[in-house]
């Protein structure tokens, strides 16, 4: 095969896998629009309903790294196609379940196979690409993938919801996933493991797995129990003692699970957890907006999805063809610090949002500013989670990197909703009308999403250094 045949081909495998985690990062935000639609449909209580997200976010964020770090040990290629397989079934279980407890099983294991499947994709691009100026687009284009498929799925959930029915926002996975497989089957490289004995650690993969699942229970049941329950506070504990086991154990195995080197670089500490606290902020973007749309502004469930197409477009635009050009200029930290600052800037706006607004005053400036900071920051800070990652490690260290997105997500949700569930009940019982109540929370969530932002662009300031700046060598290619 040619040198141009072979990176065509290599540019068509990016886009398959870029494909795969658009439809897997989409059924996380899809189901929101349709809640209400399925509540009817099912019978679920509201405290009930929230479980056809969580049953899937559990799973999805507890499996990644172990997920990550089985495609670096086995085969990339096999597990991330395994991983296909078992969402694309659940997708289907999904979409014909008549119960809620068949619709909750399926969500979860749609989540496992989601986890499954997106864990090594990030390690799997990188290492296709090899370029400096390929690989920037290429992690540009993941980047719209991760970001895009989010605020993509508020406005396909809307619109399928309306025009065919909930069930549909599952149904569409089985021609996508099928598609995606057939592609991925012929363009992906076999590729063989470094071998179960090289990183088989599995006392610290059961200790990461639960712990980490445990927390994001945690994290997403504060707002039914509160932070200082028994509830809270005994999972809570529990989830750091398997997390802190989890470290220990890395410290001392001979083939630990993830290297400590990964865990204390700094620019991969520091890329992971800024990435935590911008997705935190970005989660609560797209859940209160939506809210703030139906709930205050009165728009229907496809006219709320179809307002948030700005959104996808803007990330598009930004992470696919602005962000890998100033990426091949400019040193990767100083376009996350860029990204972050406007991205505060969209926050401080979606704060004066009023109860007698309306979109293209309240809505639309933030639409536009957020998803350009996000699209500017989110593919410079897989440049610098990547940075050092080594070809047998490339697996576990896109895992980590998703993990961090799905931690932080759980995690700013579950403080925003908090805040902003207590400032509506608050001015409820001041005498404040339904709508005045419910964008006067809001605008205290996206307060503290703007602080969450803020607090990621002092790390990228003071913690993380650019590739350029760190004596940490660039990812090694493999074939």
């Amino acid at each position: 095969m040619s040198a141009e045949a072979d990176l065509r081909r290599r540019w068509l495998a990016v886009a398959v896998l870029a494909a795969a985690q658009v439809m897997i990062i989409l059924d996380q935000n899809i189901v929101t629009v349709a809640l209400p639609a399925i509540r009817e449909d099912l019978g679920f209580s509201q405290s009930q309903l929230v479980w056809t997200v969580n049953a899937y976010v559990i799973p999805f964020g507890g499996l990644l790294l172990l997920a990550g770090r089985l495609g670096d040990l086995i085969s990339r290629k096999k597990v991330f196609l395994a991983g296909l397989a078992l969402f694309t079934i659940a997708s289907a279980a999904v979409g014909f379940a008549d119960t809620q407890a068949l619709l909750l099983g399926a969500r979860f294991v749609q989540g496992v196979g989601g986890a499954v499947a997106s864990a090594g994709l990030l390690g799997m691009i990188v290492m296709l690409l090899p370029e400096p100026d390929q690989q920037a687009k290429g992690i540009g284009a993941f980047g719209f993938a991760s970001a895009g498929g989010g605020a993509l799925g508020s406005v396909i959930g809307g619109v399928l919801t309306e025009a065919v029915g909930w069930e549909a926002i599952f149904f569409i996975n089985l021609p996508i996933g099928l598609a995606v497989a057939l592609l991925a089957w012929r363009l992906l490289e076999n590729d063989r493991g470094i071998g179960l004995a090289a990183g088989a650690d599995i006392l610290g993969a059961v200790l990461v797995t639960g712990g980490i699942m445990l927390a994001v229970y945690t994290l997403i049941e504060i707002e039914h129990h509160g932070w200082n329950s028994p509830s809270t506070l005994g999972t809570g504990l529990a989830a750091a003692a398997l997390l802190a086991g989890f470290l220990l154990r890395q410290a001392k195995a001979a083939a630990p699970l993830v290297p400590l080197r990964i865990l204390l670089s700094r620019t991969v500490a520091g890329a992971n957890l800024a990435q935590a606290l911008m997705v935190g902020a970005a989660f609560g973007f797209m859940y209160f907006t939506v809210l703030y749309l139906q709930q205050v502004l009165d728009f229907a469930p496809m006219a709320a999805g179809l307002a948030f197409l700005p959104a996808p477009l803007v990330i598009a635009a930004v992470s696919m063809w602005v962000a890998p050009r100033l990426l091949a200029r400019f040193a990767p930290r100083a376009l996350a610090i860029t990204g972050l600052a406007i991205m505060v800037v969209g926050f401080v706006l979606f704060a004066q949002m009023r109860a007698d607004g309306s979109y293209l005053v309240d809505v639309l400036p933030g639409m536009i500013t957020t998803p350009l900071g996000f699209g500017l920051t989110m593919p410079a800070l897989m440049t610098l989670g990547m940075a050092g990652s080594k070809p047998e490690d490339a697996g576990v260290t896109s895992g980590l990197f998703n993990t961090a997105q799905q931690v932080g997500g759980a995690v700013g949700l579950a403080v925003l909703s908090t805040a902003v569930s207590s400032r509506t009940a608050s001015l409820l019982d001041g005498g404040a009308a339904q709508a005045e109540a419910l964008a006067g929370g809001f605008r205290v969530g996206y307060g503290i999403a703007a602080g969450f932002v803020a607090l990621a662009l002092v790390i990228a300031v003071t913690v993380m250094r650019s590739r350029a700046e760190s004596a940490e060598p660039a990812p090694v290619p493999v074939a």
